[in-house]
């Protein structure tokens, strides 16, 4: 069997993919990198590669010495830590996936998957329901790097037949690994902040809702897509995906019931002006139609599941 390579393994999203693609396809057929090292479940459970997405010939050599012909991309910078290394992040977003389709373009690799967010929309995008066609004018360094990526994701698809699949990615929650410099991190602090003191600061306003995701249904949804015929993948930017939308008031509202004692606070910074710019909740009806997705977890179920684990890594 040909092989897998997670880029970016050590990530909020490729710790969780990595180890999911490891149990569906085996440990040995699954190769996770990134530039540090990963969860302990992700080194001890199969083979790991220190990489830099920019070294152009160890990806390279990585690649084809170990007969790779699927690679998830997921090495960037997120909104938060791009707005403070914009030149940085515009480097690593946009020459990692540039080099990663011209390796499909190439015949070099069968697949890539690379993800987008709702980054790539903007203020006068609409807010309620946003269409999976709309207007998209993002105001952040991240947004931008992501809007120019479907861009060229849909141009080496028509020009090359490069077989790029992508999701326009909504906050998303993990109990697995630490959020890492996103708009969204708030939606994962809260739950150890809350276990740990009964309190949390938040970054944003208290009605500042967002499109929102629990890890488990992101995961499913990535793998699907990747998996899915060819001839139903219609969109070839990204696909609109959805799931449950919330504020930070109505998700510590959803805590108190399990911790009531529980108290947030708000402070908002920078981040609040780019969770402005961004839509309230997404259409995802192509993604639907066009590969059968759907998702799972619930606000409540999220809550619930997100207490019990983090509890356990705590104590």
């Amino acid at each position: 069997m040909n092989k897998i390579i997670v880029i970016g393994a050590s990530g909020q999203i490729g710790s969780d993919l990595t180890l999911e693609l490891r149990n569906r396809y085996g440990n040995e057929n699954v190769i996770a990198s990134d530039i540090k090292n990963a969860s302990d479940e992700v080194m001890s459970s199969g083979q790991f590669e220190v990489l830099d997405v920019l070294d152009e010939k160890k990806v390279f050599d990585t690649i084809k010495k170990n007969n790779v012909d699927t690679v998830y991309l997921l090495a960037a910078m997120l909104s938060g830590s791009a707005e403070k290394n914009p030149k940085k992040a515009w480097e690593l977003n946009m020459k990692s996936l540039i080099l990663m389709l011209d390796l499909v373009k190439d015949s070099l690799v069968k697949k890539l998957f690379w993800p987008s967010s709702i980054a790539v929309f903007g203020p006068t995008t609409p807010k309620i329901n946003t269409p999976q066609l709309t207007i998209m004018e993002p105001s952040t360094v991240y947004g931008i790097s992501k809007l120019a990526g479907e861009r060229w994701c849909e141009y080496y698809f028509k020009k090359y037949n490069a077989d790029v699949r992508s999701i326009r990615y909504p906050g998303l929650i993990s109990y697995k690994t630490e959020a890492g410099g996103g708009t969204t991190d708030y939606a994962v602090e809260i739950f150890y902040e809350a276990i740990k003191h009964k309190k949390y600061e938040c970054f944003l306003t208290e009605n500042t809702a967002l499109p929102m995701m629990f890890m488990p249904d992101a995961i499913k949804a990535t793998i699907d897509l990747v998996e899915a015929d060819p001839k139903n993948i219609k969109i070839r930017s990204s696909y609109n995906l959805s799931a449950i939308s919330f504020s930070p008031k109505q998700l510590a509202i959803g805590i108190t019931k399990h911790i009531p004692n529980f108290n947030i606070s708000y402070k908002p910074d920078f981040r609040q002006q780019i969770a402005e710019t961004w839509p309230e909740s997404i259409n995802d009806e192509c993604a639907q139609k066009d590969w059968g997705w759907k998702y799972t977890y619930d606000l409540p179920k999220m809550i619930e599941i997100m207490l019990r684990e983090i509890g356990k890594k705590l104590s």
